[in-house]
């Protein structure tokens, strides 16, 4: 479980988040939606420990995120952030096993290596695996950032944005692969989603944020409705019923 008690980030007397007091089940998908500035990516790099809370206390799956030490927080939890891109010139392989660093410091074993090419095929980045960065499409790239974090091997997987610059195939295809990771794999991944739809199909819980806070907290049957949504976004919402469940129209 991630468990949020009265967290709170202050960057002036007008801007502030929080206070958040929020339990996140273990296992699934969690996805955290709401207008710009609403405080998702924030709350999420808390809770990574990547920026430090200035109230409250945050806990992931029972370590104390402010206490624990650095190295055996990166074996419970990973985060990729929007801007975890790296500049310099790297092979597909050579970025995954950057995710074994927490257990290996560099120096990768036979079960590291057994561990990223699991990642890579999990990915289906097998046949890419040789190739720079630099020379595979946004979609591609993008898998091959998400397979490192996934070799990290952390129960909890934190994501800030992944479908960022991705076309509607290659997002599909990045939520269908998050999703089998939380199936398959046992994870408990929580992603910053702006698209709604993606959200309600994909998540198994739905937080909705507005103003630094958090409005709503539920099943995508409980939040993605139109008074709900409309309420969130301020901006007129309708949830209609499609073949493959409910969808959100926003006008």
């Amino acid at each position: 479980m991630i468990s949020l008690t009265a967290v709170e980030k202050r960057y002036s007397t007008q801007v502030a988040i929080g206070p958040v007091t929020l339990d996140l089940p273990a296992g699934g998908i969690t996805a955290l939606i709401g207008p710009n500035g609403a405080g998702k990516s924030t709350l999420l790099t808390m809770i990574g420990r990547l920026l430090p809370a200035d109230a409250g206390s945050i806990s992931v799956g029972g370590h104390d995120v402010a206490a624990v030490k650095s190295r055996e927080l990166a074996k419970v939890v990973a985060i990729l952030r929007q801007e975890n891109h790296f500049v310099t010139r790297l092979t597909v392989r050579q970025l995954v096993g950057f995710g074994r660093y927490p257990h290996s410091q560099g120096r990768l074993t036979v079960d590291d290596e057994r561990i990223i090419d699991r990642s890579i095929d999990f990915l289906g980045l097998d046949g890419l695996e040789g190739r720079y960065l630099d020379e595979l499409s946004g979609g591609q790239r993008q898998r091959a950032y998400v397979a490192m974090v996934l070799a990290q091997d952390t129960e909890y997987v934190l994501l800030d944005e992944p479908l960022n610059n991705l076309d509607i195939q290659h997002a599909v295809q990045m939520m269908s692969h998050l999703q089998r990771a939380a199936r398959e794999l046992g994870r408990t991944i929580v992603v910053v989603l702006h698209d709604i739809n993606f959200a309600g199909h994909y998540a198994d819980r739905v937080c909705a944020m507005k103003d630094g806070r958090v409005a709503a907290f539920g099943t995508p049957d409980e939040i993605i409705r139109g008074d709900v949504l409309t309420g969130i976004f301020d901006t007129p919402v309708d949830v209609v019923d499609g073949p493959r469940g409910r969808l959100a129209v926003y006008y």
